[in-house]
Formats: C-alpha cells, structure tokens, sequence
C-alpha cells in the first residue's frame, strides 16, 4: 500500500521507516508522554515502541489509513506521530497525537492534526472523527477544540476513565478553513 504524505506549513507528516524507532522509542519512554498514549499510561521499553510502531504501520494496510511520523520540515527532527486510528472494539475512528516533549507548545500538535482530520474528512470522506482523551490532559483537550471538536461523553476503556471529543462532517463544514 501506498502510503500517502502530507504537508503543512512547517511540518511533513509521513509513513514510518524502521530507523525511526530511536527518536520513537525515545518519545514513548518519556514518563510524560506516555501518560496519555498508552492504555494503563506507563512508558513503553524499546520492544513495545517497536510492537507500537509496527502496529500504527500494520493499521494502514488492514484499513487503509493510519498514523504518520510528524518531521520538522525545515531540520527534519522527529517531532512525534499522529494520524487516524480505528482497531477493532474502537468506540470510533479516531484522530490522535503525540508529540516528543520538546515540541510541546509550538502549534505542531494543531497544525498537523488539522491536515490529519482534512484527510479524514475530505479523501477519506468519514462523517463523523473522535479524539479519545484522558481527563487531565488540559493540552490535548485544548487541539481537540481548536480543531472543531467538542466534549461528548465519558468513556470508560481499558479500567480509565477518558473523554471522548468529536467532530462531524456538518460541523467540519461549518469551520472557517
């Protein structure tokens, strides 16, 4: 499957290669990070990065859409990951981001989630997008608004309790883009 690039403004969201697992095993080692990843929110060692990073790739050719590796455009660093989620049992498709803590505060997060859920939206065309996340992360909360969605419902998955965010298409039309 061909996997497709994006671009924004000053971001590259791409398909995963393996030499990405030292800037990703990093990522999701970090205590911070991880808290809001992962399902129990422990940081992952390098074998589950890995097991991590083959499943976001193994997602894209089982439905045909996934998560890409976020890269700085003008140094190319790795930034962090995001894209479009939906395993089975799933209480929807799902756009979500993670970034590697020294980009937090940049805009990253926005603006490739905002090419992410256009993706979604515009060549995938879903009607509906959620962002599933955890009740005290105020950051994330505030990407999932600044892209259109808004709180629905609580959520218990996995023994924690999460918030559900959502987005549909009407809306998504509504936005000034």
């Amino acid at each position: 499957m061909d996997i497709p690039t994006l671009e924004t403004e000053r971001l590259i969201l791409r398909p995963f290669k393996a030499d990405d697992i030292d800037a990703y095993a990093a990522m999701v080692a970090d205590t911070e990070v991880s808290k809001f990843i992962s399902l129990g929110g422990k940081p992952m060692d390098r074998l589950e990065a890995w097991r991590s990073m083959t499943a976001i790739v193994g997602h894209w050719h089982l439905r045909g859409y996934g998560q890409w590796v976020v890269e700085e455009k003008e140094t190319s660093l790795f930034v962090g990951r995001m894209g479009l989620y939906y395993p089975d049992t799933w209480p929807g498709q799902e756009l979500g981001y993670a970034l590697e803590r020294s980009h937090w505060g940049k805009g990253y997060a926005t603006e490739g989630a905002i090419a992410a859920r256009d993706y979604a939206f515009k060549t995938l065309g879903w009607d509906d997008i959620i962002s599933i996340i955890s009740p005290v992360n105020i950051r994330s909360k505030a990407v999932a608004e600044r892209l259109g969605e808004t709180y629905r419902e609580e959520l218990i998955l996995k023994d924690m309790t999460l918030h559900i965010y959502g987005l549909t298409r009407a809306d998504w039309e509504k936005l000034d883009r």
